[in-house]
């Protein structure tokens, strides 16, 4: 059995039998075999369902909402957030898919020449725990608007989010086969990437997990698609709004307690605004409540599982021990971790070179703008940068000289539909969301023809 315990409570939430070998190559067969008639419904078909996902989604936005804080902590308002952008996400594609996959017409020498955007087939999801519906979403609602048929392998402690999901698009009146949950574990994730019925494979997780799903379905010679960790820094120079950069700057931190590959991990701070910067943050910092994540008035909850924060306490005691010195926070109960600032942190240590998956940040000084951007590249990570100035001429001349896939302007880096999402170095290829979500796991085919 695969079995869900909430990490506030410590209770089992939820346990669902795991497939043998039989059961898995069962639901590949029935999702290629469905695909052979989902791939010729129309766009307009494809969009009337995802309407309904949307509708079904918003109607039970509540419900939904519980079964990801019960399984991994996330405060309840957070949760109802998430739902509520799969289902802006429903309306996006349902609107947009047919002008994405549109032919484009190229002029040749041709009589008429253009590039032709088909569907390949049944696309294997391996999807992470820390936003349970959405990751899950932004793969599938793209791909089946495409065409293509959709297989899942979630995370061992969210699978009630994932039963629930495929149970969504169940409900919408999607055919069986069109989205399947696969409750199966790490061990035969190899087995599935390599079976001929799986097309493609898209990850969103560790860079671990980036590496082996590569290998694997690279033998193959399978396309992937990898969203990994990152470290992002946040950028605050001298001239910026101070209030509302220390808002961002918080909320970036410390949402779903940090537990987030977009979050801002790296503080860097103009040396000449650091004490008054430091102040003001803290003090905000210190106004987050932390508590019971069903209570809609917390504003940070429990990590998800014990090991993951025992896992941050030990990088954030080699950073003290290596210098950093703690300004706020730093005790961790069970799965509860403080909100957690240091000062003082340095490119040598844990907290800067590793990503710190949870509520700790720490703060690093610069003096020039090129010290900050090379702070910044400093990383094995290139998902996202925030900048935090008034002067956008400054902004404009600094955007190319990041590594990352995503600079943000006094905003916080996050994932709009509208834009392509994705990251370059170690934090994965591949681009999610947007026209160039949808247009990555299709056939881009050449169309020729010469009229004599």
């Amino acid at each position: 059995m695969i079995t869900s315990i909430n990490p506030y409570t410590s209770e089992k939430v939820f346990e669902i039998r795991e497939f043998n070998d039989d059961e898995i190559q069962k639901a590949l067969d029935i999702a290629d075999e469905l695909y052979k008639s989902w791939k010729e419904t129309s766009f307009a078909e494809r969009a009337a369902l995802m309407k309904s996902v949307g509708d079904e989604l918003r109607k039970n936005i509540e419900n939904y909402a519980a079964v990801i804080t019960s399984e991994m902590g996330k405060p309840i308002s957070e949760s109802a957030a998430e739902i509520e952008k799969c289902a802006k996400l429903c309306d996006y594609y349902a609107e947009n898919a047919e002008k994405h996959l549109a032919d484009k017409e190229i002029e040749t020498e041709a009589y008429r020449s253009y590039v032709k955007y088909e569907p390949i087939g049944v696309v294997l999801a391996i999807m992470p725990w820390n936003y349970p519906f959405w990751q899950v979403f932004r793969f599938a609602v793209p791909g089946l608007m495409a065409g293509n048929t959709a297989v899942l392998k979630h995370a061992s402690n969210v699978m009630n989010s994932a039963q629930n999901i495929e149970d969504i698009f169940k409900k919408a009146g999607f055919p069986q086969g069109c989205f399947t949950n696969l409750p199966v574990s790490s061990a035969v994730v190899e087995k599935i990437i390599k079976n001929p019925i799986v097309k493609a494979v898209t990850l969103t997780g560790s860079e671990k997990a980036g590496r082996s799903v590569a290998a694997a379905a690279g033998s193959e010679i399978k396309k992937t698609v990898l969203e990994l960790g990152g470290s992002n820094a946040l950028i605050v120079f001298a001239d910026c709004n101070l209030n509302e950069t220390v808002k961002s700057c918080v909320l970036s931190r410390f949402q779903n307690a940090g537990q987030s590959c977009i979050a801002g991990k790296r503080l860097l701070v103009e040396a000449s605004i650091v004490n008054e910067f430091k102040a003001a943050f803290i003090e905000q910092v210190k106004q987050l409540k932390q508590g019971d994540p069903m209570d809609k008035q917390t504003s940070i909850a429990t990590m998800a599982r014990v090991d993951l924060a025992e896992e941050l306490e030990g990088q954030l005691k080699k950073s003290v021990e290596m210098g950093a010195k703690i300004l706020l926070g730093g005790k961790r109960e069970n799965a509860s971790f403080e909100p957690t600032v240091l000062d003082n942190v340095t490119p040598d240590m844990p907290l800067f070179q590793e990503e710190t998956f949870g509520p700790v940040i720490g703060i690093t000084t610069f003096d020039t703008d090129q010290q900050a951007v090379d702070l910044a590249n400093e990383s094995s990570f290139g998902l996202g940068v925030s900048l935090y100035t008034e002067d956008l001429d400054r902004a404009y001349k600094l955007i190319p000289k990041f590594d990352d896939g995503a600079v943000f302007v006094n905003e916080i880096v996050k994932s709009d539909q509208r834009l392509p999402f994705g990251g370059t170095k170690n934090s994965g290829y591949g681009r999610e969301l947007s026209i160039d979500g949808i247009q990555e796991f299709v056939n881009k085919k050449t169309v020729y023809i010469k009229k004599y």
